[in-house]
């Protein structure tokens, strides 16, 4: 069984990075010249087609593949030691107050930044080669909750929950198999050049660490979702482009 994970491991991780570093690289190139609202819409369209059928479809194999795994990955990972002890420490009342507290500086992060900018700049700063995918006016904005919707949901399915599974059937080990994940993650935002692939990986440990912390895959389901929909939706609303008619 152990050659059977290597083998379906070595084969999804050759498409991901062969998709990152070629197609989808220059794909984005393409992308950032694109001027016209139907042009940037047919890449929006198939982006989001890409999403669903290829995480998607990627995500449902490797959780067939992988189905009495799903547990005990996350098990072995929150026996961890200091996972273990932040646990404890979050266990009852305390758990609930850091949970609210977070969630509330969460928000105020995605929100406050677009908002106090709001009419001063052009274009907020973002972290990575990003601003080209940002929506211009109504007709793109759809794509833009769409996306970050569909990414929120395949790849933390994949990330943070199918990944992580085959690995530990390699490996045995849990908390190796969510590091390794993440680390793959990071380095498929390679389009974002190593800025984006550093603020990905990052970000792909603190949505694990939710994920194990919590036990809950929803979690990171949410947060992912959210910080995509800021960039794709609050900032070209709060710029005021998105709300500009297509001319």
């Amino acid at each position: 069984m152990r050659l059977a994970f290597v083998a379906l491991l070595v084969l999804v991780l050759a498409f991901l990075l062969c998709r990152a570093v070629t197609r989808e690289r220059r794909s984005w190139r393409r992308f950032q010249r694109l001027t016209a609202t139907r042009a940037r819409q047919r890449v929006y369209r198939r982006w989001l087609i890409e999403s669903v059928v290829i995480m998607g479809g990627i995500s449902a194999v490797l959780l067939l593949a992988t189905w009495p795994l799903l547990g005990r990955v996350l098990v072995d990972t929150q026996a961890w030691g200091p996972v273990a002890t932040a646990r404890d420490v979050l266990a009852g009342g305390v758990g609930a107050g850091v949970a609210a507290g977070a969630a509330v500086a969460f928000v105020a992060a995605l929100l406050l930044p677009a908002l106090l900018l709001r009419g001063k700049v052009d274009e907020i700063p973002a972290i990575g080669d990003v601003q080209a995918l940002l929506p211009r006016n109504r007709a793109e904005l759809p794509y833009g909750v769409g996306l970050g919707v569909s990414a929120g949901v395949f790849e933390e399915t994949l990330f943070r929950l199918a990944m992580p599974a085959l690995i530990f059937g390699i490996v045995g080990d849990g908390p190796i198999a969510f590091l390794a994940a993440t680390v793959v993650f990071g380095v498929l935002h390679l389009y974002q050049r190593w800025t984006g692939v550093l603020f990905a990986t990052l970000l792909g440990l603190v949505l694990s660490a939710l994920y194990v912390l919590t036990g809950w895959i929803w979690v990171p389901i949410v947060v992912h979702a959210l910080i995509d929909l800021r960039s794709l939706v609050v900032i070209p609303l709060a710029l005021g482009t998105a709300r500009q008619r297509v001319g």
